[in-house]
């Protein structure tokens, strides 16, 4: 009767987690679809995915921080203590934008303006991120849900406002800034008006919080969205205006895929902390993920001749290649689960694996890709075999005692 309830708890938290990331996951794809249809060419809509992109890569901090708060929160962590080290990572993030945004602008070809615009959102989602973080810790998950879908539309209104206004590309990066700022307001009193914190899982280990595990885990949480992100980042330089446009719009089949089965991750995540259960946790997490990517691959094989048709004729290069995109989605999905899994048991070391295939990735692109479909085979390629072999090390028994020494260390 107990593991019945506990599964039954489990399907419930991951119901709502799933269903408020499937709001906001609709919500950024609907401006990309609206983007790309009506109100950009294809080389503005190539600048914008990219601005997008990089915002994302800045945004580590973001993810980083609410895996760290929630495993800190699990761990009746100093609330204090918590506030602090969020504090100091939102600030880390202010001086990162004004350096990040020059460099971003010389290496991705577009203005200091647009790439400003980008960025400027970061800030705002670190704080997002870490209030995230706490109601996931605290095994708030049908709270947590309904603040993803929230702050998704919040982030979405405003874009697709100014770009029906006639905004280009810079006006609405500034305004999804805008609406993350909004978000902060909401995520602030969401977490305020829910009382003290309360683990879901009690550790047989306490753990604490500093800026050091914030950089350790944004160390991880880097290399996964550079993963996701480093084909679209470097299309407007392998490929022309017109085809990284293109190659854009099909990385919105490696962005559904990738973030649909997110809810995963986020729930299991108090059970990948816990060392007596970790490495069955990865396990059964794996299988879900890589669940749900099997059937996004073959529905984006099925939806790819529709592209042109939904969107513009100008897109029919994607027809034959859109499940090519989903699958590189689905097995960084699956990288995904098995990075989280690392952060839960302070096992970063991990994330070296990735790196790797990361820069072999980035050579490749450079000096071999000159074509979408080439791009789109490397990205599948490098997703692959970051995946298989980061999920292997992560099911090493050896690995699942690295918390209670990092623990016992700390102690």
């Amino acid at each position: 009767m107990v593991e019945r309830t506990d599964r039954g708890a489990l399907a419930g938290a991951l119901g709502w987690v799933a269903a408020g990331s499937m709001v906001a996951n609709v919500c950024a794809y609907l401006i990309h679809l609206t983007a790309s249809r009506w109100w950009l060419s294809t080389a503005e809509y190539g600048e914008f995915a990219v601005g997008l992109s990089a915002m994302l890569v800045l945004g580590v901090a973001a993810l980083a921080l609410q895996a760290v708060v929630a495993r800190a929160v699990v761990q009746h962590a100093d609330p204090a203590r918590i506030r602090r080290v969020c504090l100091l990572t939102v600030g880390v993030v202010i001086v990162l934008v004004g350096v990040a945004a020059p460099l971003m602008a010389w290496s991705a070809s577009m203005g200091v303006d647009a790439a400003l615009a980008a960025l400027s959102a970061a800030p705002m989602l670190a704080v997002i991120g870490a209030a995230q973080g706490v109601l996931q810790g605290r095994g708030q998950f049908r709270l947590l849900g309904w603040v993803l879908a929230a702050v998704g539309v919040l982030r979405t209104v405003p874009v697709i406002a100014v770009l029906a206004a006639g905004a280009g590309p810079t006006g609405a990066l500034a305004a999804g800034a805008l609406g993350a700022a909004v978000g902060v307001v909401l995520v602030a009193w969401a977490v305020r008006s829910t009382g003290q914190a309360r683990g879901a899982v009690s550790p047989s280990i306490p753990g604490g919080l500093d800026l050091l595990d914030v950089v350790r885990a944004s160390g991880v949480q880097l290399v996964l969205i550079v993963a996701a992100s480093v084909d679209l980042l470097l299309s407007r330089t392998v490929l022309s205006a017109d085809d990284a446009g293109i190659y854009a719009l099909g990385a919105i089949a490696t962005k559904v895929a990738f973030w649909l089965p997110q809810a995963v991750g986020v729930v299991f995540y108090p059970r990948l902390a816990d060392p007596a259960i970790s490495r069955r946790s990865l396990a059964h997490a794996v299988m879900v993920v890589a669940a749900i990517g099997v059937v996004l691959t073959a529905g984006a094989a099925v939806a790819g001749p529709l592209v042109p048709i939904v969107v513009r004729p100008d897109y029919q290069p994607l027809v034959g290649v859109l499940w090519l995109f989903a699958y590189t989605g689905s097995m960084l999905a699956v990288l995904q689960v098995a990075l989280l899994s690392a952060i839960a048991r302070q096992a970063t070391a991990i994330s070296l694996v990735t790196w790797v295939s990361v820069g072999a990735e980035v050579a490749v692109i450079l000096t071999v890709v000159h074509g979408i479909v080439a791009l789109a085979v490397t990205a599948a390629v490098t997703a692959t075999v970051a995946a298989v072999t980061t999920t292997l090390v992560g099911l090493r028994p050896g690995q699942h005692s690295g918390a209670i020494g990092a623990a016992a260390m700390r102690d």
